[in-house]
């Protein structure tokens, strides 16, 4: 049995090995040496993986929205808080989110508002403490020291499973090198919103702009997120609601009196004119205040009624939504997914093409294209749309799902497993799931695979025609695997 000064051996000399290999780093914010596991180039790979998937799929997805004079405008800002940011060095790219969420974050390399979010705010200068507060996050290096931690606790997680022995415990492996992105939008501690508040106040008055607009913001924040969670039917009892919906940075009205007090005690600056810029950005801004409109009233609600399986509620509400505005991608491609519910394949593909038309990137519509060839047959034809449709959003679970069973639908088995498997991992209840992997398996000889897919399909559902097969399979593959043993030895 493993006594406590092994278990203290193994996290000592574990630790000491990451030190090794890893080491301190100086933080470019205080200045000082900090436990650091994860590098600047590290770093910058992990936003890059994550963006285009926090991008499409966190927080409400729906990928850029599409305003180029208005994108130029806010990316100016958002070139000249990175200039005086505490990392210059780092390339920065700014989109705006096309989701009605009011939220807004930062990766290495990237900075994002949701279009819900900028509708909400007043100014440029309440534009640029928000941009600034999410920037100094990335300044601060708190997604890095959060994987820090993860990693330290993967050692003590290593550490409990030698000294328990359990195979519960004892099955647990020290993927160091593999918490990486999923870790760059947990929630922040405290003490980390703080300092990005603190350093938010701190590049938009170094930028001319009045600090005082960092409270105004923060009551945008609150007043815009308390009307979301009322088109959803919650309220502010509801909760951990908004606290979850918005975990990356919560926001109350003590964080409002923290913002008061830091610029209070800052040595003031310079104000450039009226230190808010509103007018300016009220104008700029007008086009995506009204088309937010049109989501909130008529595209969400849409959205809403599908996914409760209304599909005339959700119908009608996406009709008005292109007559408000036919400009919308996201609008056009509600009415093919609802098009492509009634099995109308004909009609779902205009729908699809004309989103495509107005974004040829538009994911959701060619994902779409890709679904209707699946069903229709075509799945050779379908092929193209979904690897597009991926390489936009690569976790994007459905294009894998069709795009995996397009390849089995072929027999091209060993192309189909590594999409099916993503799938399988997201929708482990699947009624089939579990059976096709165990077929395609089976065609490539990997007989060892084939017979853990068909039990889990027969734990799931061993009734329907897929169970029933992975049954008479998983006969015949024991007596096979237990043979094939036995001549081992």
């Amino acid at each position: 049995m493993k006594t406590i000064k092994s278990i203290l051996h193994y996290s000592i000399t574990s630790i000491f090995l990451l030190l090794t290999v890893f080491g301190c780093a100086i933080n470019p914010v205080t200045g000082q040496r900090e436990l650091m596991f994860v590098s600047e180039s590290q770093e910058m790979e992990m936003g890059k993986e994550l963006y285009p998937n926090a991008l499409w799929g966190d927080l409400g997805g729906g990928g850029e929205y599409k305003d180029e004079k208005l994108k130029a405008y806010l990316k100016d800002i958002v070139i000249r808080i990175h200039s005086i940011s505490h990392r210059p060095n780092l390339p920065v790219r700014f989109a705006i989110q096309n989701s009605s969420i009011p939220n807004a974050w930062a990766i290495p390399g990237y900075v994002v508002i949701t279009r819900g979010l900028l509708a909400a705010l007043d100014s440029e200068a309440e534009f640029t403490f928000v941009m600034g507060h999410e920037m100094g996050h990335v300044s601060a290096r708190h997604s890095a020291k959060q994987i820090t931690r993860g990693m330290l606790q993967q050692i003590g997680l290593g550490a409990a499973g030698i000294a328990l022995g359990g195979k519960e415990y004892s099955d647990i492996a020290l993927r160091l090198g593999s918490i990486g992105s999923s870790l760059l939008l947990l929630k922040y501690s405290r003490d980390n919103e703080l300092e990005a508040d603190r350093l938010g106040i701190l590049y938009m008055s170094k930028l001319g702009y009045n600090p005082e607009n960092a409270v105004s913001a923060h009551r945008n924040l609150e007043k815009i997120s308390q009307e979301y969670m009322k088109s959803l039917g919650k309220n502010a009892e509801d909760k951990g609601f908004f606290e979850d919906l918005l975990s990356t940075h919560p926001r109350t009205s003590v964080r409002i009196e923290e913002i008061q007090h830091i610029i209070n005690e800052m040595q003031p600056f310079a104000v450039t004119g009226d230190g808010a810029n509103k007018e300016k950005f009220q104008t700029a801004v007008a086009g995506l205040k009204n088309t937010n409109k049109i989501y909130l009233e008529y595209y969400d609600k849409a959205v809403r009624a599908f996914g409760k399986n209304d599909i005339d509620e959700a119908d009608h509400l996406a009709s008005n939504a292109i007559k408000a505005d036919g400009s919308q991608p996201a609008f056009h491609a509600i009415k093919g997914f609802i098009r492509l519910k009634r099995k109308d394949y004909h009609e779902a593909e205009k729908y699809f093409n004309t989103a495509l038309n107005l974004d040829k990137d538009y994911e959701p519509a060619l994902r779409g294209i890709g679904a209707i060839r699946y069903y229709k047959g075509e799945y050779s034809e379908g092929i193209g749309y979904l690897k597009r449709s991926i390489s936009i959003f690569p976790q994007d679970v459905s294009a894998h799902y069709f795009l995996g069973m397009s390849y089995y639908k072929m027999r091209m088995y060993k192309t189909a497993i590594p999409h099916l498997n993503l799938f399988a991992e997201v929708q482990p209840r699947h009624p089939e799931i579990h059976g096709i992997l165990g077929i395609c398996y089976e065609n490539i000889n990997d007989l060892y695979s084939a017979y853990e897919e068909y039990v889990m399909q027969i734990r799931v559902n061993p009734t329907n025609e897929m169970g029933r097969h992975a049954a008479s399979r998983v006969a015949v593959l024991r007596l096979i695997l237990e043979g094939s043993r036995i001549r081992r030895y």
